[in-house]
């Protein structure tokens, strides 16, 4: 038997055994709102999240992490589902006019907990329904508290948690879901495009007692290469920087509230956000830089792979899965079958054959107006992307057109200033219907290589992979924007994708 055998043969008694006698087992999924890789721990240099890093360390850290989908409610159902928003049902977002919801009759994460006796907590941003299919036992959300309070306030956030975890018998689910570090220009500008002010002991910005806020200088921050390098863009990246440490303080303040419950060694601790942080190319976009999260998991049972990092692709479609393995319920009776896996084995070993790893991405709308369905495969060496809508301008979302990026960006187009960005306005708006990439020689995602003869072979075999999880995953967009799919009546039994012949010669 060799070493790793030997190793991971320990770990499932460990975890078994655990199990049986009755130790407890608990979850903690954090998860930041349009949150990215502004810390350490992914080498950003400046911006201080000294708790996100200290539990990094105790963690297995993800290279390879990516959304199911760059919007919110959709990601965040996703998460909660296991499934991809298109076959959940959550299209768009939850609130307001968008008014999207998951199917009725869909098994959710804290329903299949709750039904195992698992109590469930949610604390901060929620952004799903209906209730009946995301019930929590204990809610404080924004359904019924302001956003900012239960979001941002790190201080209320460590009580609701304190309450929770004292009233909670093991084993328990508690979601965190900050708001941090989403913009809020749009709702509430008097706090600052991040909401940076807010509770920063201000006149008239409130006090949050816990948090001491750090502040950055527009020319030191480290620009993602997808951000226009401007005056506008570095300002709007140092105030989303100092939510970000706020946001890394209440995590330093939420784990500290296991530790003292002494329940830190018994609860397997999962970091994330939903998708990609709300500048150009991120949020809403298919592209890496609206794709890609931060991960960490940290398991008190397995210390090997402490500090070290995977990379294995994954999906945020993998944390129900790894959940339900965690809670050792049987994902096999899951109605529908989960496209996610476990990550479990991966904090035993790295897989040895990565070759025929891939992660899917289904995008349809994110505000009810910007109807824009993309859907997108990845492998480690390449990405294909189907934008049904190419003939439509990209949409833009309500808070990120207000930004000072996009502002900027909108002001210099106009009075045809220069932007010292890799992209135009122009070449923004309008994509054409396939986009693949060689992420290897071009991992910024420039270079559409998708009509290129000498890629054929490629394209094939990833519109394939796509076109069989669009089948798997039961996706009513699987036949546009060139066919419609019939699998009703005569069709029933044999669905068909008939053509519209609307090819443009």
């Amino acid at each position: 038997m060799s070493i790793v055998q030997v190793l991971r043969f320990i770990f499932l008694l460990t975890v078994c055994g655990a199990a049986s006698s009755n130790v407890a087992r608990n979850v903690l999924l954090l998860i930041a709102d349009d949150g990215g890789f502004e810390m350490g721990t992914y080498r950003n240099k400046i911006c201080q999240t000294p708790y996100l890093d200290k539990l990094a360390k105790n963690s297995l850290i993800f290279n390879n992490a990516y959304t199911s989908v760059s919007s919110c409610s959709p990601s965040r159902s996703a998460i909660l589902t296991g499934m991809p928003a298109h076959q959940n049902g959550m299209y768009g977002l939850h609130q307001g006019v968008h008014h999207f919801n998951s199917f009725d009759k869909l098994e959710s994460l804290p329903k299949i907990l709750k039904q195992n006796n698992i109590r469930t907590g949610i604390i901060g941003k929620k952004h799903v329904g209906p209730k009946s299919v995301y019930p929590f036992d204990y809610e404080q959300t924004e359904d019924n508290n302001s956003i900012l309070q239960v979001g941002r306030n790190i201080t209320h956030m460590k009580l609701l948690t304190r309450e929770f975890l004292k009233n909670s018998s093991s084993p328990f689910f508690l979601y965190i879901g900050f708001h941090d570090p989403h913009r809020c220009g749009h709702t509430n500008p008097e706090y600052g495009e991040f909401c940076e002010k807010f509770g920063n002991g201000d006149v008239g910005m409130g006090s949050i007692p816990d948090w001491h806020p750090i502040y950055y200088q527009p020319e030191q921050i480290q620009l993602p290469y997808f951000i226009p390098d401007t005056p506008a863009a570095r300002k709007d990246v140092a105030a989303q920087y100092t939510t970000i440490s706020r946001l890394d303080q209440g995590v330093g303040m939420i784990i500290n509230e296991l530790k003292n419950r002494g329940l830190l060694e018994s609860t397997l601790i999962i970091y994330s956000s939903d998708n990609g942080i709300p500048f150009p190319s991120g949020r809403t976009n298919l592209y890496d830089s609206g794709m890609a999260e931060p991960m960490f998991i940290s398991s008190p049972y397995h210390k090997e792979r402490r500090n070290q990092v995977t990379y294995s692709l994954t999906s945020l479609l993998d944390i129900t899965p790894t959940v339900l393995d965690w809670f050792q319920l049987d994902t096999d009776k899951s109605k529908p079958i989960l496209s996610g896996k476990s990550l479990l084995p991966l904090l035993i070993e790295e897989p040895t054959n990565v070759t025929s790893e891939a992660v899917f991405a289904s995008h349809s709308l994110h505000e009810v107006t910007m109807y824009y369905p993309m859907r997108a495969v990845r492998t480690h060496r390449y990405k294909l992307i189907h934008n049904l809508n190419s003939n439509s301008p990209f949409p833009i979302d309500q808070d990120f057109f207000l930004s000072p990026t996009f502002q900027d960006i909108l002001n210099r187009s106009r009075a045809h200033i220069p932007i010292p960005w890799r992209k135009t306005l122009g070449t923004y708006y309008f994509r054409s219907e396939w986009e693949m990439y060689d992420l290897k020689k071009d991992p910024e995602e420039l270079n559409n290589i998708a009509d290129k003869s000498t890629m054929k072979g490629i394209f094939d075999m990833l519109q394939q992979k796509l076109f069989d999880w669009q089948l798997k995953t039961n996706d009513p967009w699987i036949c546009s924007p060139h066919a419609v799919l019939e699998d009703k009546g005569s069709y029933k039994n044999n669905p068909k994708c008939l053509d519209l012949y609307n090819v443009k010669q």
